[in-house]
């Protein structure tokens, strides 16, 4: 690897974890390797080590020191036949990057998976997953008025298609193919638009007779789901992929995991912080970072019990349902990729433009 590229992967142990967050988004790249003012590698970060460093409470604000692994594998320059041993200890420990330090510590390369492998070009193969995907897409929009009394919300435009046609692409794209379309109002316009428009992949739509809520027409999928499904509404698009939020949500044995995401929230006033009956600080302007429901989830089947059928259930009462059992948890898997709430107009528009189809 160049000495360019490289650097892509370095960062300094004094950075703070919302600055190691920012770099991984910016590089393109899940893992960094973290070195001291004398060069010298100390450690590592994944992104995986951030997403557990923050569901255990730790500030962005903290040092990566604080989280980074210190244990990793390496190879000293002097070694021989680097690469083949490389290969070798990828495919036993399943290791994308291995870096090659000198007698100082110092990274003198970076062994890629890729690179190992062979000078030709890979072909990766398409990830398949059996878990269904359900969108629920009967509300009526009223954020997106005038719009959505004209149309329902499911086929507002995001260029030259709908925007569940668009959340549907995007997760086909990335090895889904059977979606379940929980439709309501408007829905004869819906049904009409799908049965004219063929799509790749299988699509089930499932008619509420009733406004039950944001999560109350999943009580019409009981029977329908066996395997562990994706939740997500009709206007949230977030980038990511998607099979870590299956991964996450099995490696953590959750009944529900949210997806959130990350907000960096800027408060214009003063904010008074008080204590014993007097100001204990004022901070002006301050900036805050929290994680925001994308409205989007991975849940087991079993949640669907929790459901009364044709009866009104949001999605904070079913998560305070199921973790009033104690052999439930509910989890949640941080991320920090673009996500759009295309269902206000805002937000909307924001997505146009990012997506190149309005300047």
């Amino acid at each position: 690897m160049d000495a360019e590229k490289i650097r892509l992967f370095l960062a300094d142990k004094e950075i703070t974890i919302k600055q190691a967050m920012l770099q991984l988004t910016q590089r393109g790249i899940k893992i960094l390797f973290i070195i001291d003012q004398n060069q010298k590698l100390i450690g590592t970060l994944t992104d995986g080590d951030i997403r557990r460093g923050i569901t255990c409470g730790i500030d962005l604000t903290a040092k990566i020191a604080e989280i980074m692994k210190e244990k990793f594998f390496s190879f000293n320059l002097a070694d021989e036949n680097i690469k083949e041993k490389a290969h070798e200890l990828m495919k036993e420990r399943l290791i994308e990057f291995i870096p090659v330090l000198d007698d100082f510590g110092k990274i003198t390369d970076i062994i890629s998976w890729y690179e190992s492998i062979s000078a030709e070009p890979i072909r990766i193969k398409r990830p398949f997953f059996n878990n269904p995907v359900v969108i629920m897409a009967g509300g009526k929009g009223t954020r997106l008025d005038p719009f959505t009394k004209i149309l329902p919300k499911p086929l507002i435009p995001l260029g030259e298609k709908p925007i569940v046609e668009v959340i549907m692409d995007r997760f086909y794209e990335r090895g889904f193919n059977k979606f379940k379309l929980v439709i309501n109002h408007k829905k004869e316009m819906i049904k009409l638009y799908f049965s004219e428009n063929k799509q790749p992949y299988e699509l089930e739509l499932i008619e509420e007779n009733e406004y039950c809520g944001t999560v109350g027409g999943l009580s019409l999928l009981k029977g329908k789901i066996k395997d562990t499904f994706i939740l997500t509404n009709c206007d949230t698009l977030l980038d990511g992929d998607y099979g870590e939020f299956l991964t996450w949500h099995k490696e953590n044995f959750n009944t529900l995991t949210i997806i959130g995401s990350h907000k960096e929230v800027d408060v214009p006033y003063g904010v008074l912080n008080m204590t014993n009956g007097s100001l204990f600080e004022m901070i002006e302007k301050p900036k805050y970072d929290i994680f925001v429901n994308t409205g989007s989830y991975v849940m087991e089947p079993k949640v669907l019990d929790c459901l009364i059928d044709n009866e009104r259930m949001d999605i904070d009462k079913l998560i305070k349902a199921i973790k009033l059992s104690p052999a439930d948890k509910v989890g949640v898997f941080p991320c920090w990729g673009r996500w759009f709430d295309v269902g206000q107009w805002d937000e909307y528009k924001r997505t146009l433009k990012y997506l190149g189809i309005e300047g």
